[in-house]
């Protein structure tokens, strides 16, 4: 198993752990699996009323898909398959609260569950980047579900630069990325802490306010939606040249991070 659930981490919250240190919590398919039955077993467990979800060995929360990952297509641009649009707790029809800790690096496909959580917490240590472009591919649903959460400028530069810039936590706190800013290695306890809270207020009002919230901004986010896959379709370099220009990444600068 490489995702951990743990039900009593608090009164009233579970705790959703990415377990995959030595990948650096990157999402393979099992573990895309595993992430999306847990947010749908958490729906009919009444004892939990929030839910926090961070990763394990503190160098990242994820790095998004693992390169690893084959995840055969069709032709069409209008049906293409993803993974990772499963992964995340609204994808799963949950509408009890969900906090992310964050520390570490949050990348790529890391996008798709911090774009549908409530709030982030994060470590001071943490950085926020998105390699897409870097490696020849389109940034859409990353893009579409961050760009609910930041302002245009902020995402735009994180999406379009790659891996030459990585965004800081202190500045994704000031841009209101990130809702509170910890130490190194207290951003779970302050999530936990939080979610406790929450967990604390009537059930009904805490989801009704939660589907209140999403509703905001739902309609714009779910014609975004519509459009990526085949923008993905037509902007991706090929495979083969994806693998290439990583393994370039590689060898080459370190990013500057702001």
């Amino acid at each position: 198993m490489t995702v951990r659930v743990d039900t009593r981490a608090a009164e009233g919250v579970a705790l959703i752990t990415l377990d995959r240190p030595g990948r650096l919590n990157a999402i393979d398919l099992p573990t895309a699996e595993e992430l999306a039955g847990a947010w749908r077993a958490l729906r009919f467990d009444d004892t939990v009323r929030a839910a926090v979800v961070t990763g394990t060995g503190g160098r990242a929360f994820c790095t998004g898909v693992d390169r690893s990952v084959r995840v055969p297509q069709p032709a069409s641009p209008y049906s293409l398959d993803d993974p990772l649009l499963r992964i995340g707790p609204k994808a799963a029809d949950l509408w009890k609260p969900v906090i992310a800790a964050v520390d570490g690096m949050a990348c790529g496909g890391a996008f798709y569950l911090l774009g549908e959580c409530e709030f982030l917490v994060a470590s001071e240590t943490s950085t926020f980047f998105d390699p897409h472009t870097t490696y020849g591919m389109v940034s859409a649903y990353e893009s579409v579900l961050m760009a609910q959460r930041m302002p245009y400028g902020e995402i735009a530069r994180l999406a379009l630069m790659g891996t030459a810039e990585r965004l800081g936590a202190r500045r994704a706190y000031e841009v209101g990325l990130v809702s509170e800013l910890t130490p190194a290695g207290e951003a779970l306890p302050a999530a936990l802490r939080a979610a406790e809270t929450v967990a604390a207020q009537p059930t009904e009002a805490v989801q009704g306010t939660v589907r209140a919230l999403w509703a905001a901004k739902e309609a714009a986010r779910t014609q975004a939606l519509a459009h990526a896959a085949h923008l993905i379709a037509l902007g991706n370099l090929p495979p083969e040249r994806q693998a290439e220009l990583f393994e370039e990444r590689r060898k080459g600068n370190a990013p500057r991070v702001r």
